[in-house]
């Protein structure tokens, strides 16, 4: 017999699919601006957009807000990065403190009435309570509750006594906080979309903790719930580093009536020893990962993926390559994972190779420029007009090559300055002696003029392929000297194409100058 309970458990799926389907979704992201932005922010603010695109852009919006009440970490050059991140990654929200909307403003710091009056509605309706301790006090009785091991944390609520009217009169005139009034001895219970019904002890909730501090900005718990609740905020997709802070939200929502909004607590962001992602596991800021030579596409393709799976979605040439539409359009909760992430850096390095490949010579040598002249890899500050069709033409013979976008300088750098002469050893082929070397070298000058003047790869290769079963050599071997003495290195970009770029003259050039090496008897 199937039970009227079971049949509502099988039918909530569907029934939350239809009720979101005929909803306006509204999410956002709501960033502190008292760091960078970080790896597990953005993997936030992606999943959020993404669930947004899911629906079309009347159903689904995205939002940002500054959540600035922090004043003693607070810094304006974090505000900047926030802007300049999401401009190199490409993707933008649909309301925030640029650009506007009908919920502004959205930056909370410029809410500061509005929580002071929500705070006060608490107060009225006995949920809240003024606190007259000092930051002394209450580090006094931490230290002693710890000292005796007390089961009992935190503050110790000792103003919630004080009798209302008594407490108001004397807020007017003594510096205070307004303190939450936790409901003790009952549970909390509500449901995630992600890891399911949640159930919390009050008890085991910060110990009424402060909405409004002394100088009247709001905590992150009241200025979170009420900007959530006035920006009609229908889904807070967030890190599970945040689930502890959900009762006490909850709670917050039960006490002005209001309904709360539906919650998604994303798995963590971890590095592959199973400890939160950090700096010890190697570049966790946006901006570290721009200035090492990663690509935004790159980037979010990558972090779309940590937590999440849309390969029983996708019918791409490439099964892990995906553009934002795609992943929106195909983007569910459903398909998230409850367990941590792991960050797999060599797994970002693998697309940043791949996009890098996809992109046009064109738009990889315009991408690379930047690194170049910051490297100094050319005289001036900006390439003159015959470095730039040089740059130009090297991007096919590093492309292949890349990991990131900052190795450039670095394998094209002989091109544009003269290599130093390498020791002797390094010209030297395996089961090849000094003089044996110098013989091949000789042979490497004598077809340079017709490999510096080829059309192509395949009619260089042609060609040293026959020169070398005529004189009976290997054609490694003959390739070795020649290519150290080209580009100043055993290991380079392809020597045949980096032959046609410096011509007949400046290969033979640097050729006289590897044989005065060789033949130095020093």
């Amino acid at each position: 017999m199937f039970s009227c309970g079971a049949f509502i458990r099988c039918m909530t799926p569907f029934i939350l699919y239809g009720t979101l389907l005929s909803m306006k979704i509204r999410v956002r992201y709501a960033p502190s601006p008292t760091g960078l932005q970080h790896i597990g922010g953005i993997r936030t603010a992606l999943f959020n957009f993404l669930f947004a695109r899911s629906f079309n852009t009347e159903e689904g919006k995205f939002i940002l807000r500054l959540e600035d009440t922090d004043r003693t970490r607070f810094d304006k050059s974090y505000v900047k990065n926030l802007y300049d991140t999401f401009n190199w990654l490409g993707f933008k929200w649909d309301e925030g403190p640029d650009i506007g909307g009908s919920f502004g403003p959205y930056i909370q710091s410029e809410r500061t009435k509005l929580y002071k009056k929500y705070a006060q509605e608490l107060l009225e309706k006995g949920h809240a309570y003024y606190c007259f301790c000092s930051a002394e006090r209450i580090e006094d009785v931490r230290k002693k509750r710890e000292s005796e091991r007390s089961s009992e944390t935190g503050y110790d609520r000792i103003c919630r006594s004080i009798e209302p009217n008594k407490a108001a009169i004397r807020a007017a005139e003594e510096s205070c906080t307004v303190r939450l009034k936790i409901p003790l001895g009952e549970k909390t219970i509500f449901q995630d979309q992600l890891l399911g019904d949640i159930e919390w002890l009050n008890d085991d909730i910060n110990p009424d903790p402060v909405l409004l501090k002394s100088d009247g900005f709001p905590t992150y718990h009241l200025a979170n719930v009420v900007d959530d609740h006035l920006m009609e905020v229908t889904h807070v997709l967030r890190a599970q580093e945040w689930l502890a802070s959900t009762p006490l939200h909850i709670i917050m929502y039960r006490a002005f009536g209001w309904t709360p909004p539906e919650f998604c607590h994303l798995p963590m962001v971890m590095g592959q020893d199973g400890k939160k992602l950090s700096k010890r596991h190697g570049a966790t800021s946006i901006d570290e990962f721009a200035k090492q030579g990663y690509l935004p596409e790159a980037l979010l393709n990558y972090i779309a993926l940590l937590g999440a799976s849309y390969e029983e979605s996708l019918d791409a040439k490439h099964p892990e390559i995906y553009t934002l539409d795609e992943l929106a359009k195909h983007f569910s909760i459903k398909k998230l994972n409850k367990a941590p992430a792991v960050f797999d850096y060599k797994k970002l390095e693998w697309y940043n190779g791949q996009y890098i490949r996809m992109k046009s010579n064109e738009v990889l040598a315009r991408l690379c420029l930047p690194y170049a002249i910051e490297k100094g890899l050319f005289a001036g500050e900006s390439p003159t007009e015959q470095q730039r069709k040089i740059f130009l033409a090297s991007m096919s013979l590093v492309k292949e090559r890349l990991v990131f976008l900052s190795e450039v300088p670095e394998k094209i750098a002989y091109l544009f300055k003269e290599p130093d002469v390498p020791a002797k050893e390094e010209f030297i082929p395996k089961k090849c002696d000094l003089e044996k070397t110098i013989e091949l070298l000789q042979i490497g000058k004598e077809i340079v003029k017709y490999l510096a003047q080829a059309i192509n790869d395949e009619q260089s290769e042609s060609f040293i392929k026959a020169e070398a079963e005529k004189r009976e050599i290997k054609l490694g071997d003959l390739m070795m000297p020649l290519r150290v003495a080209i580009t100043g290195s055993r290991v380079s970009p392809p020597l045949f194409g980096s032959l046609r770029l410096l011509g007949e003259e400046c290969s033979l050039k640097r050729i006289e100058k590897a044989f005065a090496r060789l033949t130095d008897c020093g």
